[in-house]
């Protein structure tokens, strides 16, 4: 089974509801997950699947909480090509910048050699009252290529 880093960009709780209940039906389904509410670059190893839930805050912005791991990625930019990885951004689409974060996040990934698995959730906060149900709907495309490896 696989050992699944969870990094996690949260404001108001959203992105750690849905952080928290993607970890609880991975662990019951037999996969070993680490949740990383102030991750820094040094919690990601290559190794390891890379689950990224983030919300979006102000103008398209990462969150306060996940800031210091998106500022590592940008500046001391490593190879992570074998990094293997799936993203959920979460945003309101009654924004200009909805899921910035999340879309800002997974184009970094991608210039630094990441291998995205699935296709990003993008849940809309206007649409998605409970984004967790959805989140877990997405979550059964991931199981296939979790257990690839």
């Amino acid at each position: 089974m696989a050992q699944i880093d969870i990094v996690v960009g949260s404001v108001y709780g959203a992105a750690m509801l849905v952080a928290e209940t993607l970890a609880d039906e991975l662990e019951r389904k037999g996969h070993h997950c680490s949740l990383h509410e102030e991750a820094r670059l040094t919690d990601i190893d290559p190794s390891r699947f890379l689950l990224l839930i983030s919300a979006t805050t102000g103008q398209g912005d990462i969150p306060p909480n996940l800031q210091p791991f998106a500022t590592e990625l940008a500046d001391k930019a490593p190879w992570l090509k074998g990094l293997r990885y799936a993203l959920i951004a979460m945003g309101d689409s009654s924004y200009t910048h909805f899921c910035g974060a999340g879309r800002h996040l997974d184009g970094l990934l991608q210039e630094l050699g990441a291998a995205q698995v699935i296709p990003p959730l993008e849940l809309d906060a206007t649409l998605h009252d409970e984004p967790e149900r959805v989140a877990l709907g997405w979550l059964k495309s991931l199981l296939i290529p979790l257990s690839e490896r």
